[in-house]
């Protein structure tokens, strides 16, 4: 599960990367997220979400649980001392893969709305144009 979580937090910090900064593949990776926020997609990625939140608070009360039984044992046992590390090093990628996929959501609709708004401007300051000439037109 760990390698899993690792290529997950990989991935989602090369999409927030190709996000950030202009390139080639910035306008494939909006154009595929576009697409997966249609429809059902929006439905199947706050499942996904939820039970990866679920996953992450049975892993913290899991490590909570191991906790409570180093401290009643009063000695340190290796096998949960492992154990424990283990179940942080879960919840930390965990918690961290998402945060990441909130960042993705969050850049995605910055990107989208500052392109729908430089797509306004550039029809106001065509129109600005067109009325000025029609103005000067009249006037003279």
């Amino acid at each position: 599960m760990i390698n899993l979580l690792f290529t997950v937090v990989f991935t989602e910090m090369t999409v927030i990367l190709i996000l950030l900064f202009r390139n080639p593949l910035r306008k494939l990776v909006i154009l595929g997220m576009n697409q997966v926020k249609q429809g059902k997609g929006p439905l199947v990625a706050k499942t996904v979400a939820a039970t990866l939140i679920v996953v992450f608070t049975s892993i913290l009360h899991n490590a909570m649980h191991i906790r409570k039984r180093l401290l009643d044992a009063g000695a340190v046992n290796s096998t949960d001392e492992v154990l424990m590390a283990d179940r942080i090093l879960e919840a930390t990628l965990l918690g961290f893969s998402l945060f990441l996929a909130l960042m993705i959501d969050r850049l995605h609709y910055y990107i989208k709305e500052l392109f729908l708004v430089r797509n306004d401007l550039e029809e106001v300051k065509r129109l600005n144009q067109l009325d000025y000439k029609d103005k000067r037109i009249h006037t003279e």
